[in-house]
């Protein structure tokens, strides 16, 4: 069945590029990966099929939520493109959890083996609140799936930044939980992996006595308090490029032909997807001190069970920190993609809009406060200070 979907006029730009944290592009993938032994032997799907799908954390529109039983906010949708490289031709498309999902996704596969994985990874991937390359990878192989790492969009270098900001703070209370007895740098550095890995060790045990967690809730805790981290770690490297976009909304170019109705609606779009970036930063920001004031009850008043609190309550507000987190780090990478550094601002009007328009509905439904909002804006511009934290 083909779809006429905004979203292959958003994405039709991706090919080359394999994701953002609100995208994943297996078609991408495959092109620049090919020759890669390890995504021979280790693929995303085991139906080549799905192999050349996009995947998208989409918000939904309020006529999509009668796919579902139970209403929700973001869905994870899987696109198979009738021309791998070519988004906008269109495809076939379902809503992983939608009625009949796993029908419709038989019909997509085609007679092939191991259905019962593919199903289990789409519902792995629905899980989680993005598809940002660090979260995906420690996710998925928490989850026992074998995938080859060309699939996780995240450098080496990347990857240790991240590592050594997380093993930092965590460090910290690992210290504590150890009492000064961790037996030195090395050993604390062994029990962060440990940590970091996600795996059950009896070395833990004082860490998990410190925070008074047990099994599942240790676990769970855990893995969302790396998510957390992460967020952090995301928002404070993407600032830069975020107030370089908000920016440049209002410096592009129109070239070819002009409406002056599109146009004057191009505007009003730009200045309400401004407005809606600042007010997702201020409630990621919000969301992050919660974590820092808990972690400072622990660390530095030797208060536990603010931050067990927080543990328990984290997955939840995980979830909503991805969604938060991962629109705007999309709308950063989509721009820059779309408007290389040092590339004229130029575009089409159409093209434009498309954009704008796509940014506005992945940025949500909340209302703006009109009168507020410039100056949050203006005192969010104006400061070199990041975000949130301190800086990497």
């Amino acid at each position: 069945m083909a779809v006429a979907d905004r979203s292959f006029r958003s994405l039709s730009g991706l090919e080359k590029t394999a994701s953002t944290s609100r995208v994943l592009n297996l078609a991408a993938v495959a092109t620049l990966n090919a020759d890669d032994p390890e995504y021979a032997t280790a693929p995303f799907f085991r139906a080549s099929s799905l192999n050349g799908a996009v995947i998208i954390k989409h918000r939904l529109r309020q006529d999509e939520q009668y796919n579902f039983e139970q209403s929700k906010r973001i869905s994870t949708k899987l696109i198979i493109p009738f021309e791998r490289t070519d988004l906008s031709l269109g495809g076939r498309s379902l809503f992983v959890g939608q009625r009949g999902w796993q029908v419709l996704l038989d019909q997509l596969r085609g007679d092939q083996d191991d259905a019962a994985r593919d199903v289990a990874l789409l519902e792995a991937l629905d899980e989680l609140p993005s598809l940002d390359p660090f979260l995906l990878r420690e996710h998925l192989k928490r989850r026992d799936f074998k995938i080859a790492n060309c699939y996780f969009a995240i450098s080496g270098a990347d990857l240790d930044r991240m590592q050594r900001f997380v093993s930092g703070e965590i460090s910290k209370l690992v210290d504590l939980a150890y009492d000064g007895q961790g037996g030195g740098a090395n050993n604390i550095a062994k029990l962060v992996t440990l940590l970091l890995s996600g795996q059950d060790d009896a070395r833990l045990e004082p860490l998990r006595i410190t925070l008074g967690l047990e099994g599942a809730d240790f676990r769970e805790g855990v893995f969302s308090w790396k998510g957390f981290l992460y967020y952090k770690w995301v928002l404070n490297s993407l600032w830069p490029e975020l107030r370089a976009v908000i920016a440049e909304l209002a410096e592009v170019k129109i070239v070819g032909p002009r409406d002056n109705e599109l146009l004057l609606s191009v505007k009003q779009t730009g200045q309400k997807v401004n407005s809606r970036i600042m007010g997702q930063v201020k409630k990621v920001r919000d969301s992050l001190q919660v974590y820092d004031d808990a972690f400072g009850q622990l660390t530095q008043a030797g208060k536990p069970t603010a931050f067990r609190d927080f543990l328990l309550k984290s997955p939840e507000m995980f979830i909503t920190l991805g969604e938060r987190t991962g629109m705007v780090s999309h709308i950063a990478s989509f721009w820059r993609y779309r408007f290389p550094k040092g590339r004229p601002l130029r575009a089409e009007l159409d093209e434009l809009f498309d954009i704008l328009q796509d940014f506005y509905h992945g940025l949500g439904e909340e209302e703006e406060n009109p009168t507020a909002q410039p100056k949050m804006a203006e005192e969010l511009l104006d400061s070199n200070a990041l975000p949130i934290g301190r800086a990497i």
